[in-house]
């Protein structure tokens, strides 16, 4: 009967962590929003390409660096912020950037027959591309891995006590996270209650962000999903720009 309750206490204060975590990452959002909002950007960037959404990322990635620091002294866990496992970790960098060109190059193709390749609110210019390009190498791997995966995959794990293996070596946490990072990308309010959703952006976050879950937890390190993170992006992009240009 002891057992069951304190099963029943993990159960419930697992329930709560996702919750917390839900709230903690909108709300570090609504707050990198409130920052990025004070500063001007008329001269340096008037379409608000890439400097908003880069003080935007510096505000979320300084205030979750904090908390982590904070809940590594108060609860010693240890957030994966080493080089980990070297050999997994740069074997999963390579095989994923290898496969995600292949993927990037074919579906781009695809969109140049289909008359359906990206449109962008600002110029291609060197300015442009240069500044998209460096944001998305530079802060869109780290700020969103040490939110979405360091935080969230650590946190559950340590709550619980243990990692739940699920199927393919897919972990539940890994799960969790993969659904709040899915989350993110969608429009929504309480009141009003509200939902806007690409689908296929929401299916497309839930199941990179579940590999690089994958390889946070078998690397043990956040290292590598910070890289692989950033090469998709600068990939897709950087390759949206080529077809266009060219």
């Amino acid at each position: 009967m002891e057992r069951k309750k304190a099963d029943q206490k993990k159960i419930l204060l697992y329930a709560v962590m996702v919750l917390l975590l839900l709230v903690f990452q909108e709300v570090l959002g609504k707050v990198g929003k409130l920052v990025a909002d004070l500063l001007p950007y008329e001269r340096l960037d008037p379409y608000k390409a890439f400097a908003w959404v880069s003080v935007h990322h510096i505000a979320e990635m300084l205030i979750a660096l904090a908390v982590i620091m904070i809940l590594s002294k108060l609860l010693k866990v240890d957030f994966g912020f080493g080089l980990g496992d070297r050999k997994k970790g740069i074997k999963y960098v390579v095989v994923y950037t290898t496969i995600f060109a292949v993927v990037t190059l074919v579906s781009h193709i695809l969109m140049l027959v289909n008359n359906a390749l990206p449109v962008y609110d600002f110029p291609l210019n060197q300015k442009y591309i240069l500044g998209t390009l460096g944001f998305q190498l530079f802060l869109s791997g780290p700020a969103e891995e040490i939110l979405y995966r360091a935080i969230p995959i650590t946190m559950l794990v340590y709550v619980l006590g243990k990692s739940v293996k699920v199927k393919w070596g897919i972990t539940l946490e890994i799960i969790i996270a993969s659904f709040l990072f899915a989350v993110a990308h969608m429009k929504w309010s309480l009141f009003p209650f509200t939902i806007e959703a690409n689908y296929f952006q929401l299916f497309y976050a839930f199941i990179l962000g579940s590999i690089q879950g994958k390889a946070y937890q078998d690397s043990q390190s956040i290292v590598y999903p910070m890289f692989m993170h950033s090469i998709s992006n600068v990939l897709m992009v950087g390759t949206g720009y080529l077809f266009l240009l060219v």
